[in-house]
């Protein structure tokens, strides 16, 4: 089976920008260089767009080159590569470099940013306030999560701002290698790889696509069925080995939550990304046959609220509770993702919600009887953390912080995650507070916020939690536990996301 590679365009936002820190930017400014968005996804015949690598030529200099990109043939027949200008290039492995050149008009970006933020669900509130006003508000994933708006716009209130301006006077073009020497490539190029792409380890089929990003480097994008999309997907989440009815479950997730986050990279033009900012897609060709089967059992078949897909998060071990996803992430509450116990009825019965005094989590902390999904190795767990750990874990974002003395929980959530934590230092500086998903962000040892804290020694904290991941919506070692408990794939998701709709999902009304 045959795929292409398409590269389109050349770069005009390079990596010599100037920046400059300004207390007022310029009005009418472009904030980044403008790609054009990939098409809305409208149903499980659909194309996704999906990053293999994003970033390439990132770092190249006047003086040196970033890493190059090399393509290889995962059969006998070569890569054919054809440029807009008609040249041809056939080999079994293509090698493309970079080179930094002047624009011939230097291109002015100034802008307004909010973050970095722990999610995309987290930016994406904030982008999402700012829109309600009438701004032009973006969400960007240049290393971390941002929200971009242009400069002389109204800020959002406790939302802290900082202005951005550059001038960029350079861009990054790709270079294909000769026997005659160099040769720039001008868009847009087709490579054609008629046994499919050797990349990673695994092979792909395509078509796909070298494209520009907002920030001046480079993707290579995949253009992958969906439900090939999914072969790539499931095995990485919830496992090749789990029972049908969860193994059909994961995969309706996977399926609704790829159309509903199909946005989350249309700043740089593709749709998804491969690894743990969406999901993780790898070489679909190590789906099993009972990964297979259950793409095909629920073909087309997604979660829908208001007849739109849902947020379908997901995650590997809830500790027995459920969290609501205003809990996880700084969002609009939505009825399918709520805080409700999860295991038999004595489970339920021997708790009430909400779970916001500490001797009660941890009364549920200390048991496990009736709860699903306790087989998970994270389904109790204990960390300790130093003073020294937690100075250096807030370095970047509290750089004055000096010994950490004191770690106190300040809010939970109704299933008794922590949703504010609050470190003091020895002298008189502010604390710092710590909220939802950036509690993990910069605490990255502790498998979830359901937690409860003693202090065991001088500037020594235990802290003694359930559960692994956000704790929204589906829990992976849940879904496992019910399936064998004689469970079906539609009594598992009600479950999970109440009030949801499952079945197909034809066409979406609205992109997402």
């Amino acid at each position: 089976m045959s795929g292409a590679l398409v590269l389109l365009g050349v770069c005009t936002v390079g990596c010599d920008a100037q920046e400059v820190i300004s207390p007022v930017g310029s009005v009418g400014m472009p904030t980044h260089q403008a790609v054009q968005a990939p098409p809305v996804p409208i149903s499980g015949r659909s194309l996704l767009w999906v990053a293999l690598q994003p970033y390439l030529g990132q770092g190249t200099t006047s003086s040196r080159s970033a890493p190059s990109l090399r393509l290889i043939s995962a059969g006998h027949q070569p890569l054919l590569l054809k440029d807009a200008r008609g040249d041809v290039q056939r080999a079994p492995v293509i090698t493309i470099t970079w080179r930094l050149v002047a624009l011939e008009e230097p291109l002015q970006l100034s802008r307004q940013v909010a973050g970095p933020f722990a999610s995309f669900e987290s930016a994406e509130q904030v982008a999402s306030q700012w829109r309600e006003l009438g701004v032009a508000a973006v969400v960007a994933h240049p290393s971390e999560w941002e929200v971009w708006a242009p400069q002389g716009v109204q800020p959002l209130p406790g939302v802290d701002i900082r202005h951005w301006q550059g001038i960029v006077s350079t861009s990054v073009q790709p270079v294909i290698q000769r026997d005659s020497g160099d040769r720039s490539l001008v868009g847009p190029i087709q490579i054609d790889a008629p046994d499919g792409l050797s990349w990673k380890g695994g092979v792909y089929l395509g078509p796909f696509q070298l494209q520009v990003d907002a920030y001046g480097s480079w993707t290579l994008v995949e253009h992958v069925p969906l439900e090939r999309y999914l072969e790539g997907v499931v095995p990485h989440e919830i496992g090749a080995g789990a029972p049908s009815a969860a193994l059909a479950a994961q995969t309706v997730l996977a399926r609704t939550w790829a159309l509903a986050n199909s946005h989350r990279f249309a700043l740089d033009g593709y749709h998804l990304c491969s690894d743990t900012q969406c999901q993780v897609y790898s070489d679909p060709r190590q789906a099993s046959f009972g990964v297979r089967q259950a793409i095909v059992s629920t073909a087309g078949k997604v979660l829908s609220w208001k007849e739109q897909p849902i947020n379908a998060v997901y995650h590997a071990s809830n500790g027995g509770v459920m969290a609501a996803g205003s809990e996880a992430w700084s969002m609009e509450s939505v009825p399918y993702l709520r805080a409700q116990l999860d295991g038999s009825v004595g489970w339920v019965d021997r708790f009430l919600l909400p779970l916001t005094e500490r001797v009660v989590v941890k009364s549920l902390l200390d048991n496990a009887d009736g709860a699903y999904g306790q087989g998970h190795p994270r389904f109790r767990w204990t960390r300790t953390l130093t003073a020294e750990q937690l100075k250096q874990a807030l370095r970047l974002v509290a750089p004055s912080l000096s010994m950490p003395q004191r770690l106190t929980v300040l809010e939970r959530g109704p299933s008794g995650r922590v949703l504010s934590l609050e470190i003091r230092d020895e002298g008189h500086q502010p604390p710092v507070v710590l909220r939802l998903d950036d509690i993990r962000r910069h605490l990255r040892q502790l498998p979830s916020t359901l937690f409860v804290v003693e202090e065991v020694g001088v500037g020594v904290w235990q802290l003694s939690g359930g559960g692994f991941g956000h704790g929204a919506g589906l829990s992976q070692a849940g879904a496992v536990d019910l399936a064998r408990r004689g469970w079906t794939t539609e009594q598992i998701l009600s479950h999970y996301y109440p009030g949801t709709t499952y079945g197909p999902l034809p066409e979406m009304k609205d992109a997402p």
